[in-house]
């Protein structure tokens, strides 16, 4: 696995030389002069941990989660003042965790970030289904969400069970929906769980949208090593067979595809905090992705709260990239919308795509991996397949160990990947 990854690094890189994140950071993040920059809120509290979820959370406590928040709020104030006046973001989204836990502070949250950047294209925010009530979304439409975005994992009961989940009443979440309505309401989904067939998963995406939803994100299982789940992975051929499905399914229906995952009823729905170029992380374990660097803060909400409070950034390691480190980061994450842009790689890097990696780009049209259309590559549904099968890979080679580690030590000397 890490083979398959160090071979794809060094050939994309030019270079032996692996990420290297060390334990440091800066005084100072530089981002005034960047474009189609994003901001990322991390609420790390749940009720209830689900035994398959990978992400940085702990039990909810009050007075933990409030004490959280205002160093929260001390962190966004310190880095939004390192630009003079205003700075014009994308979006903004809130992830975790379970974010509805803090929504009777979310306005001071989203209060302070307004000191600091104006947001061009909405406010999203990650929901339980339990926390899809009236009144809970009101309170999150008074504070300026404009987008929802739904964990349900399954309707179905035998998923349900196996992922540790609650049941999930469709009706119940259409009525409330109804009551309150939101730009994009997207419904979260798991496919390759043991046994799991494409009829159970159509079942899935219709009770979504019949339910409210007019976007759908259905994302591969993936049996991280320091989770607790007991599910195991769905082999290769029967995932690939499932996901092809899938998208014929989608696209039979005139669903539009806006990511590798992702489904939309109308085109202008859209929910994703991860095709940005550049983007500013808030909260532990949060990131930060700029120009020439990439930035982790601390897993640890004691230790974050304690870096805070001494008037310091809660960043647990950093990467200085070399060139085509970058490009290489910049070309992965941009085609997760399954475009690329060569003009937007061009005006990022001052350098034509086809000099840098045409001959990448060459191979993966003549594999059918991609098409090109007016200048821009589109992925295919193969494509996209083999997208997955390769982010599985980095998955487990890389975020898999460094969240492993990043779980137990606050601030690590030192990751190489």
């Amino acid at each position: 696995m890490s083979f398959k990854t160090t071979l794809t690094r060094t050939w994309l890189t030019r270079s032996t030389k692996p990420f290297l994140f060390t334990k440091e950071y800066d005084e100072q993040l530089s981002f005034s002069d960047l474009d189609s920059l994003g901001l990322y809120v991390h609420i790390p509290f749940c009720e209830r941990i689900c035994n398959f979820c990978p992400y940085c959370k702990m039990p909810y406590s009050k007075e933990v989660c409030d004490r959280y928040i205002d160093a929260l709020i001390k962190e966004i104030h310190k880095v939004g003042s390192m630009h003079q006046g205003k700075k014009e973001v994308s979006s903004l989204y809130f992830g975790g965790g379970t974010p509805a836990l803090a929504t009777d502070r979310l306005g001071e949250i989203i209060g302070a970030i307004s000191e600091h950047f104006t947001i061009t294209e909405g406010i999203g925010l990650e929901l339980h289904p339990t926390n899809v009530n009236p009144d809970t979304l009101r309170k999150l439409k008074a504070a300026g969400v404009t987008k929802i975005s739904i964990g349900i994992q399954s309707f179905g009961e035998k998923y349900q069970k196996i992922l540790g989940r609650c049941a999930v009443d469709p009706e119940s979440l259409k009525d409330a929906l109804n009551e309150v309505l939101f730009e994009t309401v997207s419904m979260d989904f798991i496919f390759a769980l043991p046994d799991q067939t494409f009829e159970d998963i159509r079942s899935d995406i219709d009770k979504a949208f019949e339910s409210g939803a007019n976007h759908v994100a259905i994302y591969p299982f993936i049996d991280f090593t320091f989770t607790k789940s007991p599910v195991k992975a769905m082999p290769k051929r029967e995932k690939r067979a499932l996901l092809d499905k899938v998208t014929d399914y989608c696209s039979e229906k005139g669903y539009p595809r806006n990511s590798i995952w992702t489904f939309a009823s109308k085109e202008e729905a859209v929910y994703s905090s991860m095709t940005r170029e550049n983007f500013l992380g808030f909260g532990c374990s949060a990131t930060t992705l700029l120009r020439d660097s990439f930035k982790i803060n601390t897993f640890s909400v004691e230790e974050y709260c304690k870096r805070i409070d001494e008037d310091k950034l809660p960043t647990s390691l950093t990467i200085r990239f070399t060139l085509r480190q970058r490009m290489v980061y910049f070309l992965f994450w941009t085609a997760y919308s399954t475009k690329v842009d060569p003009r937007r790689f061009e005006e990022f890097f001052g350098a034509p795509l086809k000099r840098m990696y045409g001959f990448e780009f060459a191979l993966a049209k003549m594999c059918g991996f991609i098409t090109e259309e007016g200048g821009v590559y589109k992925m295919t549904p193969k494509g996209a397949f083999y997208y997955h099968y390769y982010e599985n890979f980095y998955t487990l080679a890389y975020i898999d160990k460094m969240w492993g580690i990043m779980r137990k030590e606050a601030f690590p000397d030192k990751i190489i990947l």
